[in-house]
């Protein structure tokens, strides 16, 4: 049964600076700790893979074991951990997600062989997971509408510069000390820290306002958001959701067989995937996790590919930073539709310059390096902010947590399939061959986000609520 339209439109005031401010950016910047550790533990493994496979005996389907367990590992604990903070508090899940990681992170370390090694990078995979639902969905509750894009796109940035700085570790300790035995174990060990940090800071950081609202504890969800709202935004803020909760439990029930009966509900849904999938399927986490390979496919040796390696880092970290400013600015349909059409011309062009250049030319691992980079840039400034940012703002409040795990669920499966896969991949059809199949695939990306995907710029959270659920946000593309 499709909602009824609100009794009235509360007008909200405008914002302003002061104390607020600074709160609402600390309690982001310890939150998205979670998107740095997400970052590092992925990227990690792009570095540590080949010494970690000399000393433990693995085979290239044992290499691809281990990179594939930690994300299906992510795949459960974006269905299982973010459907846990709809109960248990987004704060209180973040906290637990951050001894996830400690303990995930310390039996890699210890790991004597491939089935210790393959548990730990399972737990690691639960917390980067839950993280990658939750952190988003916590930021977009904290968030006011003016900025929601930018604040809870500075999770993605900081997934970028986890992946950066594991990208720059692995350089330095591989160069530095690839003559040790256990030099990935060091690699490995130093995501401990972030944990920490993310464990102690969660302490002094309240819980979402939007989360209490839905519980009915409205007393509590206004003193956070005089935290970090002027005082008389806070009280409209909450008179708004007020409004909708109320509204909500009279006409629907929540969970997902309410998803499931309502058709503007289910094609939601199907957005939210679509989104997920297809961000996987552009083959950006194949350069992230086995770009030293595919360097080296390219004609780097191994040592200048861990350097050359930190390029695609540097231009994700600065392609982030420039999706932030852009992510009040553009509209987001526009950011999409750009983001895969950019794509599959760098793809095209990568499988042509594969083909067209021999092994063994002295062009053709700088001409790859290159557009690799550009294919990073092109990722990180139009699409994976704008991922993220679209999955944490498109779901309905009874059904953000279940949406956005069973997306991320979703994206994660196709990660780990497409990980577990893609050196087999590039071994059968070689870099040409695999990088003109990404190619049309994002031109598939590219017709379905025009034909589906809806706008979000620049409304509140309840505002795309309400069209969401009538069905008008369908009928609207800005």
């Amino acid at each position: 049964m499709a909602a009824e339209p609100l009794p009235s439109k509360i007008e909200l005031p405008p914002l302003v600076d002061g104390p607020h401010t600074k709160r609402l950016g600390q309690v982001a910047l310890v939150a998205t700790m979670g998107g740095l550790l997400f970052g590092y533990d992925t990227g990690v493994i792009n570095g540590a893979l080949e010494p970690m496979s000399e000393e433990l005996g693995l085979s290239v389907d044992n290499e691809g074991l281990v990179t594939s367990t930690l994300l299906i590992g992510a795949a459960l604990g974006a269905a299982l951990i973010g459907r846990l903070s709809d109960g248990w508090g987004r704060r209180k899940t973040i906290i637990l997600l951050a001894c996830i990681f400690f303990l995930g992170t310390v039996l890699c370390v210890v790991a004597p062989g491939l089935s210790m090694l393959l548990i730990g990078r399972f737990m690691l995979g639960l917390a980067v997971g839950g993280a990658s639902t939750v952190v988003p969905v916590f930021l977009a509750e904290l968030a006011p509408y003016e900025i929601r894009g930018s604040l809870s796109g500075r999770n993605e940035m900081m997934i970028v510069v986890g992946q950066l700085a594991a990208f720059v570790m692995n350089a330095i300790l591989g160069n530095v000390l690839g003559h040790v035995d256990g030099v990935w174990r060091i690699m490995l060990a130093v995501a401990a820290l972030p944990a920490i940090a993310l464990f102690i800071g969660m302490l002094r950081v309240p819980e979402s306002p939007r989360w209490l609202m839905a519980r009915g504890r409205y007393d509590e969800a206004l003193e956070v958001l005089k935290t970090i709202r002027s005082e008389d935004r806070a009280e409209a803020e909450l008179a708004e959701v007020r409004a909708l909760v109320k509204l909500e439990s009279k006409t629907r029930e929540t969970g997902i067989s309410s998803i499931l009966r309502n058709k503007w509900l289910r094609r939601i849904l199907l957005v939210g995937i679509a989104l997920a999938v297809f961000q996987q399927l552009t083959g950006i986490n194949s350069i992230m996790y086995y770009g030293t390979i595919v360097l080296g496919e390219a004609g780097f040796g191994r040592q200048a590919a861990l350097i050359a390696n930190v390029a695609p880092g540097i231009i994700a970290v600065i392609g982030a930073f420039i999706a932030l400013w852009m992510m009040e600015k553009i509209n987001r349909r526009t950011t999409i539709l750009t983001g895969y059409t950019l794509t599959a011309t760098i793809h095209l062009l990568i499988g042509l310059s594969s083909m067209l250049l021999p092994e063994g030319s002295a062009a053709r691992p700088w001409v790859l390096l290159v557009l690799i980079v550009a294919f990073v840039g092109a990722m990180q400034t139009f699409l994976n902010v704008a991922t993220w940012v679209l999955l944490s703002e498109i779901f309905p409040l009874h059904m953000r947590a279940v949406g956005m795990g069973i997306s991320v669920f979703c994206l994660w499966i196709a990660n780990a399939l497409l990980s577990r896969f893609f050196l087999n991949i590039v071994d059968a059809f070689s870099l040409t061959g695999t990088f003109f199949g990404f190619a049309v695939i994002n031109v598939i990306a590219v017709l379905v986000m025009f034909k589906f995907l809806p706008e979000t710029r620049g409304r509140s959270l309840e505002d795309v609520e309400e069209d969401v659920t009538t069905g008008a946000i369908f009928q609207v593309q800005k």
